[in-house]
């Protein structure tokens, strides 16, 4: 990384440029989306800043501290990382890494395309993460961005209760938009303390592709920008949690024969494994097979939109021979970058956790043709947790719609 510094003898109240409020900042006349900038403890005085970047045309980039301690702007050139999963499209996540200048204790920071600016425009970002590592949560789930006017009220319903029963402490979604239906179930919960939400309005900045790659769906960027959201989620919640686990809303990570993670991530620590990224296997639960003989079969759950995930129990065969994309959970604090199936930069080995204590429960449509129903077998793993989640399912339905009974 280029250190370039330049001291511009201003004083702090120069700094006086409008702070950035919103998740998402459009930087004038370049071709960048700020995300947020995150002090980054582990390098000697780094400051990492999340962002979206156009990756030819974008080669020049400077970050300007605004000093608390001296009174001064210091400047410094940003190295430019883009990750490597770019999915072929011309938009993709990036780090911009400045050293914080000796001496400047900021607070703030600006990105700027030179070393000269017009101080009174820019957008001026709270430099995150200041505090030292002291984690007050063991487990948080970082959501993948809804988008499409998302409406599967009833999965989303048991996926957060079953996260609640699984030990999490927070879940942390990034929002494009949902259905008003939706909307009042996201208020319940955040009200009640479990999830919280950032807006995400990726699509007023960029021409998004619903699709996970170039060649499959053409736009700026891919799936709505998630890599960035899943990025962003990592270090916001660095300095408080132990654990993060970075999927889907229609993913839940199930523990076979285990109560709870913090049981289930015992049983893996016993066995020498002191990683900082365990991966996990995905197995697809296709909503179009149900199950015959459901004991789990609520009537009064029907009459609101979504997938019953108790009626879903065959899932692809397990085939070790075969590579597929796993998700993961990672010690934030052990993890530089994070692709959707992979950790990019880490400061251990990675480890596969056999599908025998745990795997991905991935309730979602898929053409029968991608998984003949000859390759299904069954597992109601999802059973096991059958009682307590349609017990705390009922409950939050007769608080949320007391008028439909149950």
């Amino acid at each position: 990384m280029e250190n370039e510094l330049r001291r511009i003898k201003l004083s702090l109240a120069m700094c006086r440029g409008q702070i950035a409020r919103g998740t998402i900042t459009p930087l004038e006349n370049t071709k960048t989306l700020i995300i947020a900038p995150y002090f980054d403890r582990r390098f000697i005085n780094l400051t990492r800043v999340i962002s979206i970047i156009h990756h030819k045309d974008v080669k020049e980039l400077y970050c300007w501290f605004c000093c608390q301690s001296s009174g001064n702007i210091s400047i410094i050139r940003a190295g430019i990382d883009v990750l490597k999963d770019r999915f072929g499209y011309p938009y993709g996540a990036a780090n911009l890494l400045c050293e914080l200048p000796q001496n400047c204790n900021a607070q703030y920071v600006s990105i700027h395309w030179a070393k000269q600016g017009n101080i009174n425009q820019m957008p001026w970002f709270e430099i995150r993460n200041r505090e030292t590592w002291n984690p007050s949560s063991e487990f948080t789930v970082c959501i993948s961005p809804l988008f499409g006017n998302y409406n599967n009220v009833l999965q989303f319903i048991q996926s957060i209760e079953m996260y609640k029963i699984l030990g999490v402490q927070t879940v942390m979604i990034y929002k494009t938009n949902c259905s008003q239906l939706m909307e009042k179930v996201l208020a319940y919960y955040i009200d009640e303390g479990t999830v919280q939400t950032i807006p995400w309005p990726i699509t007023s900045y960029l021409n998004v592709s619903p699709a996970s790659h170039f060649s499959k769906g053409k736009g700026d960027i891919g799936y709505h920008g998630q890599l960035t959201a899943l990025n962003d989620c990592l270090y916001r919640n660095m300095p408080r949690s132990k654990f993060v686990l970075l999927n889907d809303i229609d993913e839940i990570l199930l523990p076979v024969g285990f109560s709870n993670w913090t049981t289930m991530m015992r049983t893996v620590k016993a066995r020498g494994q002191h990683n900082g990224t365990f991966l996990f296997e995905n197995f697809v639960f296709p909503t179009s097979i149900f199950t015959s003989n459901s004991k789990y079969n609520i009537s009064s759950w029907r009459v609101h939109p979504g997938v019953d995930i108790l009626q879903h129990v065959y899932r692809e065969a397990y085939q070790p021979w075969k590579h597929k994309p796993k998700k993961m959970m990672v010690s934030p604090f052990n993890v530089i970058q994070i692709s959707v199936h992979r950790v990019l930069r880490s400061f251990g080995p990675q480890f596969h956790v056999s599908p025998d204590i745990a795997f991905f429960y991935h309730c979602r449509y898929i053409n029968p043709r991608d998984i003949p129903q000859k390759l299904l077998v069954r597992d109601h793993t999802i059973w096991h947790f059958g009682p307590s989640l349609v017990k705390k399912v009922n409950q939050v339905i007769q608080k949320l719609f007391p008028q439909n009974g149950i």
